[in-house]
Parts: structure tokens; sequence; C-alpha cells
């Protein structure tokens, strides 16, 4: 079809819903995750002549985090469709997701006829403002003549630059008339966007001084470099310049966990020897980061010794939160292919043996019972299981999410696919549906909370009606794990309506009800088989019911407004 869709003077006549599938596959769309409802009827009359590919979800929700797993998981544009009214408005936190943590999307929304607008009609919704502060653009179409040019913008927008999420409402009656459709070829001119920024040669050769100049150097990098594919430059200036590297939860496989410059992931509940270099660098080169507050922790105790280097696609994040005093803007893989032949090995004896001595002094650890499970071994354990295969994790949001963080060793990028911006409970299996769709070459296992699982949990009759092989690992301690930990350490024990176990539904039972595979383990010595079991599947998902100590807390942590050197190793004693 792309062909056809050349220039103006084959131009075919076709109604706006058919435009709008001739947009998705001339911008190369495989897949389409969505739910329908009357305001986009004509739409899916196309769809079902279409032969693209559809995943009917069970919540809008659902669709637009599948859609944002399959865009982390490939690296191309997640596209989700949505009926007007409440259909739109379920989009939202999947949109927040992905504007927070950059991910390229774009949505279709159905809305009421164009007549109608502004009358309070049925199922009617302001989507155009109601998202405009949690999309990097939106449209909302009023002439059928729009589709080419806004579909080609919004696939452009979301891919570019800084990665994000667009959203096209599209009235019903337009889906309907008649287009002449020709699809634009070249890339829209749009007036104040300029994605492709030429990176100043003066400021990356400042940097490569500041680096020649530096005792005490830390990398620290994020997600803006796996979003730019920049992790085998990343990897070739920690070696050629021989700096220790730390990860953001967004940054992790980015750089290789058994990679002996590695120091962990940085932040709130990053290692020690993490936290305790970025405190004490006197140089931070920074990478597609944005120095989110859970890493910084209180700004104005951050990292005082160091000079800031920030390497960012997106200029409003430098200086955003923290100073950069060398500042590079541009593409990650471009700065640094410029920067790594600017830059000599260096030899920091006293840097390193101050780091290997919190290594050694100041490993993560957690004490293991005999036969009970602790969350972390079950993390190890599905690690070492998993270890042989290409696996993609999926978390939802709480301590799981952490323990994933700490105890699972990412070694490539796009392995890794969480909520880590706006925190978003409930991720975690439909962005593993989103991740198996768009990777059917990998395994992908989402490990979660009881709490984080059951806001989503109906997602599972999506990955059982496309025989996805999901494995669902959940943590199950019976409560809200972090909101816990929080009142125990912060407010005196009182535990405030954090209890699951009241009312709970059987795990194990509810998988069989959607016709997946159910497994509960006690044990430590049953966690193995049961992953093995469901590793061996491969027609469909299987749950484990992995029951874990409830009392286990999150250790490092970094309280709320402390600043990063202020490392509660664990929790502290009440008399």
């Amino acid at each position: 079809m792309r062909a056809e869709l050349e220039t103006d003077a084959q131009a075919i006549r076709m109604t706006g819903a058919q435009a709008i599938i001739a947009s998705f596959v001339a911008e190369g769309v495989e897949v389409v995750f969505g739910y329908p409802g009357g305001a986009v009827l004509p739409l899916y009359d196309e769809l079902y002549r279409s032969g693209l590919r559809h995943i009917l979800v069970r919540h809008e929700q659902g669709a637009a985090h599948a859609a944002d797993g399959y865009a982390r998981a490939t690296g191309k544009v997640g596209v989700v469709i949505a009926t007007s009214g409440p259909g739109a408005t379920n989009l939202v936190t999947g949109l927040a997701t992905a504007y927070m943590d950059s991910t390229p999307l774009v949505a279709i929304t159905g809305q009421v006829g164009t007549g109608m607008i502004g009358r309070d009609s049925f199922q009617e919704a302001d989507v155009f403002g109601l998202t405009m502060p949690v999309t990097k653009h939106n449209y909302q179409l009023r002439s059928v003549h729009e589709i080419p040019q806004v579909f080609r913008e919004a696939f452009h927008i979301a891919r570019t630059g800084r990665r994000g999420p667009v959203l096209i409402d599209v009235p019903k009656d337009l889906q309907s008339e008649n287009v002449h459709f020709s699809y634009p070829v070249e890339p829209p001119v749009l007036p104040g966007y300029k994605p492709s920024v030429e990176v100043s040669v003066e400021a990356v050769q400042r940097a490569a001084e500041a680096i020649a100049r530096a005792s005490r150097p830390l990398i620290f990098a994020g997600g803006g470099v796996i979003a730019a594919g920049a992790h085998q430059e990343l990897r070739m200036l920690a070696e050629g310049a021989n700096i220790p590297v730390v990860l953001s939860l967004m940054g992790l496989g980015a750089f290789p966990a058994d990679h002996e410059l590695f120091l962990g992931m940085v932040g709130m509940h990053g290692t020690y020897v993490a936290n305790r270099a970025m405190a004490r660098a006197d140089l931070i080169i920074a990478v597609g980061v944005r120095f989110d507050d859970r890493v910084t922790g209180n700004l104005k105790r951050f990292a005082r010794r160091a000079t800031v280097i920030h390497i960012d696609i997106d200029a409003a994040e430098i200086s955003k939160n923290v100073e950069a005093h060398i500042a590079v803007v541009g593409d990650a893989r471009e700065v640094l292919s410029r920067l790594l032949s600017l830059v000599e090995h260096g030899q920091y004896h006293d840097w390193f043996r101050r780091i290997h001595s919190w290594q050694v002094n100041h490993p993560l650890c957690y004490a293991r019972p005999e036969r009970a499970i602790a969350p972390q071994d079950a993390v190890r354990e599905a690690a070492r299981v998993l270890g042989d295969h290409e696996v993609i994790v999926t978390t939802g949001v709480g301590q799981h999410q952490m323990w994933v963080a700490q105890y699972y060793p990412f070694l490539a990028p796009r392995t890794l696919v969480t909520s880590g911006g706006l925190g978003t409970m409930g991720f975690g299996l439909p962005a593993a549906v989103g991740a198996q769709v768009g990777r059917p070459d990998r395994r992908v296992i989402c490990i979660d909370g009881d709490g984080s699982f059951q806001m989503t949990s109906h997602e599972l009759a999506t990955a059982v009606r496309y025989n996805l092989p999901i494995i669902v690992l959940i943590l199950n301690n019976g409560c809200l794990g972090m909101v816990r930990q929080w009142q125990e350490l912060f407010y005196g024990g009182r535990y405030s309506h954090i209890d699951l176990e009241q009312g709970a539904p059987d795990l194990v039972k509810l998988a069989e009800a959607y016709g997946a595979v159910g497994i509960r383990v006690t044990e430590r010595a049953e966690l193995e088989p049961a992953l093995r079991r469901a590793l061996a599947r491969t027609d469909g998902p299987t749950l484990i019911d992995c029951q874990v100590l409830k009392e286990e807390n999150v250790f490092p942590m970094i309280p709320a407004g402390a600043g990063i050197e202020e490392i509660m190793k664990e929790a502290p004693r009440r008399d």
C-alpha cells in the first residue's frame, strides 16, 4: 500500500476510518491495542477488514499500558484506541505513565460528532483539555482532510526528540466522511519543534577536559540512554575512561549489571555503594537523566562536591533540578560517540579503593529464613532459573519493584519495563501483554505485588485469549507493602488500611477461572519447580502465587527529604 500513497496525483478516495488505517500502514504499525465503543465503530469496522493485528484488552487503561509495554520492549511507537467519554478518560493514567517515562505512543480516541461537541452529549468529554498536561502533543480533528497530515505529525512527534505520547481525538462523523487520501512522505516541518539539535563541539570539549581533571568521576545514566540506543557507547566510554557507572531505575539494562564498573542503582532504594559514590564524586557525568527526587533526595545536600556534566536531548531538563556546570544538549548516542575520541583511560586508584571498601562492607543483604520465602530470594531465584533465556521483566509498583531493581541483574537494554516517573500500580500485567506481543521471541515475566496485580488482574483474560506465555510471579505479602513499610518506619507502626488479606481472592483459582495455570508456593524449595513448570509452558500464561514474608522491608533506604548520604541500612530499633 505504501507505494500507492506516495503523491497527490495518486490520491485515493476513501473514508476517514480507511484513511486512519492507511496512515497506520504508512507508519509501519503492525499491532494496535484497544477497546471498541460507539464513537469508534466506523474505525473498528475498517479494522475488521484491514488485516492489522488488534489486541482486545479488558479495560482501556490496560490498553494504554499494553501499548506502553510494547513500545518499551520493541523501541517502536505503541498505538492504542479507545472510544469517547469514559473510554477516553480511562486512558489518562496510561498516557500520564508514558509521558513521565518518555514512551512513544499514539492514542486514538473517538469523539461525538462535530456538531455535538460542546453540548454535553452522551459520552462526551473534553479529551483534548484533559490530556494536554499528560501528552507531548494532542489534536482534535475538525475536518476529515486533516487526517493524513495530523497522523504524519503525530507519529513524528512521538518518536523523535524526547519521546512521548501523542493523542488524536477523532469525531465519529469524520470517520465516515470521504477524503482524497495521500500520505505525506517527508517529515513534517513544525514551527517551534526542533527535535534534532546540533551538538555543541565546544560543550563536548569542555566535558572531556573536565573528565581529564577529575579524580573521583562517576557516570550516572538513565532511560535516555536506552531510548537513544546508546548503551554500547556508554559501555565504551566507561571502559575507555575507566569510570564507574550507576543507573537510575529507568536506566537499568543500559549498562550490564555483571560489569566490574557497575555499582548498582542509585536513589532512595539504591545500593549503598552507588549512593555513596554519587555523594563523594567530584565529577558526575549525567546521561539521559532528569535528576528525579527519588534519586537526589534533598537537593540542597545533593552531590555538593561534584562538577555536573548533564547530557540530555531535552534542553528543558538541563539545570531544572540540579545545576549543570557543563550542559551538552543532544542525542545521547551522538554526544557519547563524540566524547569517546576525546577521553583517555584514567587511573583512579584511591577512588576505586574507596568504592571497593563500600562494596565489601555494605553489600545488599537480607535475612534468609530456613523455609519461608523472603521476597528477595524469590527475585533472585527467578533470575537464576530464567538466566539462560532472553527475558523481559515487567513490574507493578511497590516493594516488589524495588526488589527487582536491586536483585535482578539486567544485562541488556529494554529488558526491564516498569513505571518509574508516575509510579503506576497495576502497570505490570498489561505491560507484560504488550511486551510479549511485541517480542514473541522473548519470554516475559511480570514480577508483581498482590496489591498492584489486583488493580489490573482482568488482563489475564487478554493473555489467555492470545495464548501469551507470560509468567506472572506475585510476591504476595497480603498487604500494601510499601505503604506498610512507611507506616512502620515513619508513622509509629500505625498500620492504617493496608491489609489486603481480608476478602482477598484465591489467586490460583482466579488464574484458573480465566483459563490460565495457577501455582501456589509457600516454601523456598517449591519455587524453582514452579518457575520451571511455568517456563515450559508456551501456550498461555502461568500465575505463581508466591507467599512471602509480610514484614520484610526494602533496604537500603533514604528517607524522603533526607540527603543522599543519610542511608538507612535497616529499620531503627524502637525502645
